[in-house]
């Protein structure tokens, strides 16, 4: 498969398909992004693209010595051994090959998270029960593309009301009637949807809603024009072309696939950075609606999320950050994240049932700006 693809590739798939094959988890999307990363940031050496690697890849911080043993063999052709120097027989023995790909571990084995926040990473893979229809989403999908927020495009359109006139067709009319202009016919501007950028926190103590949330951005993936959305805990994973997969259940199992980072530790700030590293990525939010569904309890270090939260406040068009602490109306942020990202969004919202999510979208648009 990777014969059949340009050579200059070669070292960068290969790269990938040695961290799965020693037990990181990687998923298609990220080795994607990877080489999307090498050829949007032009590197000007192997630092470059090991920066490139870290920002995608995400090992824990546990792993970062095999990881770099990893890039060495594979980028500076270094054995194993030689790269891992110093260490004992059994940080060698992590780097030994093995025959096929390595099998996530199931749910049951590795999920034991409950509603505290925490720092540390727990990778696997997460099966969804499938689930009937709900009436909040049929509702949200009838009104949403009337109700979303839109922007006015350079392009005009003729209509009944407006303030520049449309002199060619008014010429066009007044050819066919003699010279005769009736009616002044008027341009007015053009509308679409604004793009939706959605970041949904799969961290522990999140747990409790993150299925209801992803059937959320499935729905909201099918009734909106352009959205991109991604998950955030310890890491960073784009789930936008799972979402899009018109049946719900196929679309949260090809999800459930993507993420390693299941119920794991909470790294907001630096799944953030992660996220605005990637120019590419950092263009789907320049004018968008941002929507963050998360509780906000970040274990890493809160500068990291304020700054990453800055930055992308300076890039949407708004946005929305949806917590299901937020179920009481008295809710003010107590954490010092929270409270230090407050006046970088325009509005703290309640995430604590699924109804109650689609109502916050819906009327975002018709709030009045702060």
């Amino acid at each position: 498969m990777i014969a059949e693809l340009p050579r200059a590739l070669h070292p960068f798939l290969a790269f990938a398909t040695a961290l799965r094959a020693n037990g990181f988890a990687v998923a298609p999307e990220q080795t994607e992004s990877f080489v999307e990363a090498i050829g949007l940031l032009g590197p000007r050496g192997l630092q470059d693209i090991h920066r490139a690697g870290l920002a995608l890849f995400g090992p824990p911080p546990e792993r970062r010595d095999e990881y770099d043993a990893l890039f060495r063999m594979v980028f500076l052709g270094q054995t194993l051994a030689a790269s891992a120097a110093e260490g004992d027989e059994d940080e060698v023995q992590a780097f030994d090959s093995r025959d096929g790909a390595m099998e996530p571990p199931q749910a049951d084995e590795v999920r034991e998270s409950g509603a505290e926040a925490t720092g540390t990473e727990k990778l696997g893979y997460r099966a969804f029960a499938p689930q009937e229809a709900s009436a909040a989403l049929a509702r949200f999908r009838r009104a949403a593309p009337s109700r979303l927020p839109r922007l006015s495009s350079r392009r005009r359109m003729s209509a009944r009301t407006g303030r520049t006139p449309d002199l060619r067709r008014a010429l066009r009319d007044a050819v066919r009637r003699d010279g005769e202009v009736v009616r002044l016919p008027m341009l007015a501007r053009r509308s679409r949807q604004r793009r939706i950028l959605l970041l949904i926190d799969v961290s522990g103590s999140m747990k409790a809603g993150t299925q209801a949330h992803l059937r959320f951005a499935h729905t909201l993936a099918r009734v909106a024009d352009r959205v991109e959305a991604f998950t955030i805990g310890t890491r960073l994973t784009r789930v936008s072309r799972a979402l899009r997969l018109r049946n719900g259940d196929q679309a949260l199992a090809l999800a459930g696939s993507l993420v390693a980072d299941w119920d794991g530790g909470t790294r907001l700030g630096d799944a953030l950075g992660a996220f605005l590293a990637v120019p590419r990525f950092a263009g789907f939010a320049r004018g968008a609606l941002v929507l963050v569904v998360s509780d906000g309890l970040e274990r890493g270090d809160p500068s990291a999320l304020v700054e990453a939260v800055g930055r992308l406040s300076r890039l949407a068009w708004s946005i929305l950050w949806l917590t299901p602490l937020a179920a009481d109306a008295s809710f003010r942020p107590q954490t010092e994240a929270l409270a230090a990202i407050a006046p970088m969004v325009r509005r703290i919202g309640s995430a604590s049932d699924t109804s109650t999510l689609c109502a916050e979208v819906l009327d975002f648009a018709r709030r009045p700006m702060p």
